[in-house]
C-alpha cells in the first residue's frame, strides 16, 4: 500500500494538542487525524462504550492504510487500549498493525519532574475513575504519591470558546484548590487531558510559581520518536509525502475546523465521515 499514515485519535479536539507536537518532532510522514465529535464528550461514558466507539474509530483508520494509531485521548486510552491491545489486534486480518495510547509514555517520565515525591492529576471523570495513572505511575516511580482531581467543566469550557473569559478563572481555581486540598506538598500538576494545554498558562498563573505543570504533546511526541526507532518494522511501512488529513464524525465541518484549527495552531480543514458507516467497520 502506497499510503500509510500515522492515525492520530480522539474524541475531539483535545489530540490535536498532542499531534502538533508529533508533527514538530516527526516532519514529512503523512497523518490521519480523527474526531469522534459527534459522540464525544467520552468522559462520562462507560467503560464499554468507550472501547466500542474507540475501537471502530480505529478500525476505520486501518482501512485508511494507518499501520499504527495513537490514541491522543487519555479517556480513550485509559478505558479502551488495553483491550485493543489485548484483545481486539489479535482477530483482525493482520495483527502487525499497532495502537499505542499517552498514559504510559507520561508515566514513564513524569517522575522526572517532582522533587517532592508527590504529584497532582487533574483529568475527565473517565480518566480519574479508571485509576489508570496511578497503576502506571506505581509501575515505574513506587515511591511517588499520587493525588487525582476530575475537572468536568474544563473541556466544555473550552470546547464553548469560554475558556478565556473571566468567569472561566472560577471553575480553573475551583478545581486546582480541591487538587492542593489533598496535599501542600504537590510540586507537580499533570494535565492528563489532551484538551488542557489550551488554558495551561491560566493554570498556571492560579498555581504557586513553584509547581510544574506538565502537558503530554512533547512527552508522548519524543515517544513516538522512541517507539520508532526501535520498531523498524513499522517505521518502515510509513509514507512520507507530508499529508495531513483531518476527519470529524461532526457534519459541520466548518465549525470544526474553526476549534480545530485553534488546538492545532494552524488551518484545518475536515472531511466528514458518519458515525453510522465507523459501525459498519
Amino acid at each position: 500500500m502506497s499510503n500509510q499514515p500515522i492515525g492520530i485519535f480522539d474524541s475531539g479536539y483535545g489530540g490535536l494538542t498532542v499531534f502538533r507536537s508529533i508533527i514538530e518532532q516527526l516532519p514529512g510522514y503523512d497523518y490521519i487525524y480523527m474526531g469522534d465529535n459527534a459522540r464525544a464528550p467520552y468522559g462520562n461514558r462507560s467503560f464499554s462504550t468507550i472501547h466500542q466507539y474507540t475501537w471502530e474509530c480505529v478500525q476505520w483508520m486501518f482501512d485508511q492504510g494507518c499501520p499504527l494509531v495513537i490514541l491522543a485521548c487519555n479517556t480513550a486510552s485509559a478505558k479502551a487500549l488495553r483491550t485493543i491491545q489485548q484483545q481486539d489486534l489479535k482477530q483482525i486480518d493482520d495483527p502487525s498493525k499497532r495502537v499505542l495510547g499517552v498514559i504510559r509514555p507520561t508515566a514513564e517520565v513524569i517522575g522526572d519532574y517532582t522533587k517532592t515525591k508527590e504529584i497532582g492529576v487533574l483529568g475527565t471523570k473517565g480518566t480519574v475513575q479508571s485509576g489508570s495513572y496511578l497503576l502506571e505511575i506505581q509501575n515505574f516511580f513506587p515511591d511517588i504519591k499520587v493525588y487525582q482531581q476530575a475537572c468536568p467543566l474544563w473541556v466544555p469550557l473550552i470546547e464553548n470558546g469560554e475558556y478565556d473569559k473571566p468567569g472561566a478563572d472560577f471553575f480553573v481555581q475551583l478545581y486546582l484548590d480541591q487538587i492542593m486540598a489533598q496535599s501542600p506538598n504537590i510540586d507537580t500538576i499533570l494535565l492528563a487531558c489532551t484538551h488542557y494545554p489550551i488554558i495551561q498558562d491560566k493554570i498556571k498563573a492560579h498555581l504557586p510559581e513553584r509547581i510544574n505543570v506538565i502537558g503530554q504533546g512533547d512527552i508522548v511526541a519524543k515517544s513516538l520518536v522512541s517507539y520508532l526507532n526501535r520498531h523498524s518494522e513499522i517505521e518502515q511501512k510509513l509514507s512520507r509525502n507530508g499529508e495531513n488529513k483531518f476527519y470529524t464524525t461532526t457534519d459541520d465541518t466548518a465549525d470544526f475546523d474553526h476549534h480545530a484549527s485553534l488546538f492545532f495552531s494552524a488551518p484545518v480543514k475536515s472531511t466528514f465521515i458518519s458515525a453510522n458507516d465507523l459501525v459498519k467497520c
